[in-house]
């Protein structure tokens, strides 16, 4: 399949909220209060480094909950799950990673936004089971691919969604490149959130991280539209019928 670019307002992405997509954000966790999260319930997880998990999802340094906000801005009905595994700082160990991934699986998640990753290929293995395992599930997982020529894990791996920043999207479009018959497929994004008021767009948060969580927010449409859709394969052919 060749590039095709779409935009929120073209079909299958047009009129749809995300209604009923489980998303998780694995993540920084999530600010409730925040505006850009607005009256939208937000239930989640901590997962510590060692594996403990408990109920303290609130975000400290303001990632996670950008993110979201991202994913809201373009389905705001979605059933939105943070899993936090960062504290302070945006790093985190694969294991954490492999562990984050493999609890929102199970825990319902349709969709897995990953606006993260690592570049050392010692942890395909731990990420490509997670991501195995997520599939097996019927999750989806968002990741970026590549960015500054670095490739990522796991969004480069067979059966993720992998995001590139693609400087002709605006928010609102997002450019596809994928195989139906392949289990990769290819998002180009723009990596700008939502605007802050007050603030110049140069000011605000910017970069891969949010070109994953406007992928993720078309594909929260994608799939409340077409409940059957459990794989990339099925977005592939999905997208490449699309008018």
């Amino acid at each position: 399949m060749s590039a095709k670019r779409f935009t929120i307002d073209d079909p299958p992405f047009t009129g749809l909220t995300g209604q009923g997509v489980r998303v998780a954000v694995i993540d920084s966790g999530v600010h409730p209060t925040n505006p850009h999260i607005g009256d939208v319930p937000v239930s989640g997880v901590r997962i510590g480094p060692d594996g403990e998990i408990d109920g303290d999802f609130v975000d400290r340094i303001g990632h996670g909950t950008a993110v979201a906000a991202a994913i809201l801005e373009k389905a705001p009905g979605i059933d939105l799950v943070a899993v936090r595994v960062f504290d302070r700082t945006l790093a985190t160990s694969a294991d954490v990673l492999a562990r984050g991934i493999s609890w929102a699986a199970s825990h319902g998640a349709r969709l897995i936004n990953l606006s993260l990753g690592t570049s050392n290929p010692a942890r395909a293995a731990v990420l490509g089971a997670a991501v195995e395992e997520a599939v097996a599930a019927g999750a989806i997982l968002v990741s970026a691919f590549e960015s500054d020529g670095v490739t990522w894990l796991p969004g480069s791996l067979p059966n993720a969604v992998g995001v590139t920043l693609d400087p002709t999207c605006d928010r609102h479009a997002v450019v596809l490149t994928g195989d139906a018959t392949r289990a990769q497929v290819r998002f180009g994004a723009s990596g700008y959130p939502r605007p802050i008021d007050g603030v110049p767009i140069e000011r605000n948060l910017s970069g891969i991280s949010f070109a994953v969580a406007n992928a993720t927010g078309f594909l929260a449409r994608l799939l409340s539209r077409d409940t059957a859709i459990r794989d990339t394969r099925a977005i592939a052919r999905e997208l490449a019928a699309a008018s």
